[in-house]
């Protein structure tokens, strides 16, 4: 029997990325998958990419692999080639880099394009025609990505023209509107098909707000200091100074798990409450609004001062704590 062709598909776990692949495989492809992993859209996390990739990958029965980006990424959003998009999101730049680890699989492999799940028009800032045309450049993918979904719409890509796919198996799907595709899932026996996705962190508007505070104070943020951005309650006192709250239970864990040497722990002695993390200076000053805030939000009484307990780098002491004004506390809130 003759072997089939191979083709990589960027995996996100969505309706779209799955239905990319099912066309591929119709065709008689042998599909591997490439699920990306960033620090702001984690294929565990449970937004936008979340959908349980592995079993997804089963599902569709291809073969996974997993590429993080990280500090590469990290490096990249502090200048985007081309820019963000209403969020801190450098959408065209994201995905340029995806594409290029898409494409070092697909040379190793040794398939002949890649695909993805992307619709025309279905993304304001990354998805119309010249900005997919862009990334293909910036990927060092000319003509070899192609788009199942949107494919007979979009100019003949490599594959087309060497004929080993054909326009006619190709969809025409614009837009936001998800009809078509549930038609196709309907078809292909997916069960209980995936909502869209909400997109990477970097799109939601609160989040976006946190991260660009990090990236004006902070010189080569870490992946550290970014877990810290997905989480808590965020109040910064000076260029150098941040405190994170806690609002529930699993929270007040991670603060605990991503606290580094020097970073300041706190919580309310005798009441319930969040833990706190300041990182940075933990002057006198510092400390005391910090103390003040953590006791804020305990369930302590507003009439009575209270105490604060404090640890750094194991060390433990109690400071004096009060229930600080919303109008003082508020000026430092990101």
């Amino acid at each position: 029997m003759e072997e089939k062709k191979k083709v990589v598909a960027l995996l996100s776990g969505g309706l779209d990325s799955r239905l990319a692949v099912k066309m591929m495989q119709k065709q008689g492809f042998d599909v591997t998958a490439v699920a990306i992993k960033t620090p702001f859209c984690d294929f565990d996390c449970g937004r936008g990419c979340g959908f349980e990739i592995r079993e997804t990958a089963d599902m569709l029965n291809v073969e996974l692999r997993t590429v993080y980006l990280g500090d590469d990424y990290i490096e990249m959003l502090k200048n985007p080639k081309y820019g963000f998009g209403s969020g801190m999101n450098p959408c065209i730049d994201c995905r340029s880099m995806m594409f290029k680890a898409g494409k070092k699989v697909m040379e190793e492999i040794g398939a002949e394009f890649v695909i993805s799940g992307e619709v025309l028009g279905q993304r304001p800032m990354s998805q119309h025609a010249p900005a997919l045309r862009t990334i293909e450049k910036e990927a060092g993918l000319d003509g070899r990505i192609v788009r199942p979904l949107s494919g007979a719409l979009l100019p003949k890509t490599e594959p087309e023209e060497k004929g080993i796919i054909k326009r006619e198996d190709l969809g025409m799907i614009r837009g936001r509107s998800r009809k078509e595709q549930l038609r196709m899932a309907r078809e292909f026996g997916f069960i209980d098909p995936p909502n869209a996705g909400g997109g990477c962190l970097l799109t939601d508007p609160k989040f976006a707000i946190r991260a660009k505070d990090l990236f004006k104070h902070t010189a080569t943020p870490t992946t550290n200091d970014i877990d810290l951005l997905k989480i808590g309650r965020h109040f910064r006192f000076d260029a150098g100074t941040k405190l994170v709250v806690g609002r529930n239970k699993d929270e007040n864990e991670m603060l605990r798990a991503l606290a580094l040497p020097g970073d300041v722990l706190m919580e309310t002695k005798d009441h319930v409450g969040p833990v706190s993390l300041l990182r940075g200076e933990d002057s006198e000053a510092s400390l005391r609004v910090a103390s003040d805030i953590t006791f804020r939000y305990s369930d302590a009484p507003k009439e009575s001062p209270g105490r604060a307990i404090l640890e750094k780098n194991g060390q433990k002491w109690e400071a004096p704590a009060e229930m600080i004004e919303e109008q003082q506390y508020l000026q430092y809130r990101i």
